[in-house]
């Protein structure tokens, strides 16, 4: 008889089931009908700007190359390739004048929402996601993140910035053009917190980063997707989704603000090849994607930044809200498998 798997997170104290008995394949999550996209005007399409709050961040052709600008007053910037702008129901909110510690962190269970919460435009084409953007396109979104995460990290309540992207309404995008989000907060989030106390354990335990020694252990494994010159992707061995992905530099480094321009280009390559494959295989399925990285310099020796794509193909009901357990009905290895022949093909 063969028996499901539980496994352990390669870093978190998280287990999960995974389904090798009764396993699905990953084309079963295809959807068969598309999500009906809602008509009315787009306040993120070319021409309609002033619908939204001034941009912060707007990246202009100029020449050859690339003029970054922000929108004054009433001014709103045309013919623009990048823009970003505050959210227009925040989650954090930057500060009205100079704000100290105590003000922030009121007590051990109550902390005043400080901080900054942005949407980045990805294309003034509506439809320009990752999966089918153009890659000098895809370059421009990477270089935003980058300048973004270099402004709002500098600041003196930031503790973390969270770059994320919602895609199809399932996965939480309320609105279809295609962007990103950044979230700056004045804590580190529980989720990355652990990471960074697992990955500091691991350091002092085996003079190693983790990350380091997961790419080594996964690179010719079963559940390696695509390697290059830069960037390692693979199905996490305990994945909680299905079809669930990592992108990880093969360059130990805490951040993306220390990527070449040539390494962005690969970056896109890659991202745009994984999320292209994912799309074909389950038909343009809704996912979410979240940077993993660490600002505090004590990390940088231990923490290895990469990028996590979950693909939103399962409802999480009773057994795991209770437990904290996830099952997880695709196995990482057939993940990797499809995923791989379809990049290839």
């Amino acid at each position: 008889m063969i028996y499901n798997e539980v496994r352990k997170d390669y870093l978190l104290d998280r287990w999960v089931v995974i389904a090798t008995e009764r396993g699905r394949r990953p084309t079963d999550f295809a959807r068969r009908e598309r999500e009906k996209v809602k008509t009315g005007t787009c306040p993120m399409c070319p021409g309609n700007e002033n619908m939204t709050p001034k941009a912060i961040l707007v990246y202009l052709k100029k020449g050859n190359g690339i003029k970054k600008a922000e929108d004054k007053d009433d001014f709103r910037h045309k013919n623009w390739l990048i823009r970003c702008v505050p959210n227009l129901f925040p989650a954090f909110t930057p500060p009205k004048k100079k704000i100290g510690k105590k003000q922030i962190m009121k007590s051990n269970d109550l902390v005043a929402a400080i901080g900054h919460h942005e949407v980045l435009v990805e294309s003034p084409d509506h439809d320009e996601h990752p999966a089918n953007a153009r890659i000098p396109q895809l370059i421009h979104v990477i270089n935003a993140y980058i300048d973004r995460l270099r402004e709002l990290s500098a600041r003196p309540y930031v503790q973390y910035v969270s770059i994320f992207r919602n895609h199809g309404t399932e996965a939480g995008a309320s609105l279809s053009h295609a962007h990103s989000q950044m979230i700056a907060t004045p804590f580190i989030p529980k989720t990355l917190e652990d990471e960074l106390k697992a990955s500091k354990k691991f350091m002092k335990e085996n003079k190693e980063c983790i990350f380091c020694n997961i790419i080594e252990k996964e690179s010719n494994g079963p559940r390696l997707i695509l390697k290059n010159s830069k960037f390692i992707v693979l199905a996490p061995y305990a994945s909680v989704n299905p079809m669930e992905f990592w992108v990880i530099p093969k360059k130990h480094d805490a951040t993306l603000l220390n990527l070449s321009q040539s390494e962005i280009k690969i970056f896109a390559e890659t991202l745009k090849a994984c999320l292209n494959g994912l799309k074909q295989i389950a038909n343009d399925p809704p996912y979410n994607y979240g940077f993993h990285i660490a600002l505090n310099k004590d990390a940088h020796q231990c923490y290895h930044w990469h990028l996590e794509v979950y693909p939103k193909l399962a409802i999480w009901a009773g057994f795991e809200k209770s437990t904290g357990m996830y099952i997880n009905t695709v196995t990482p290895e057939a993940a990797a498998e499809s995923l791989r022949r379809k990049i290839s093909s």
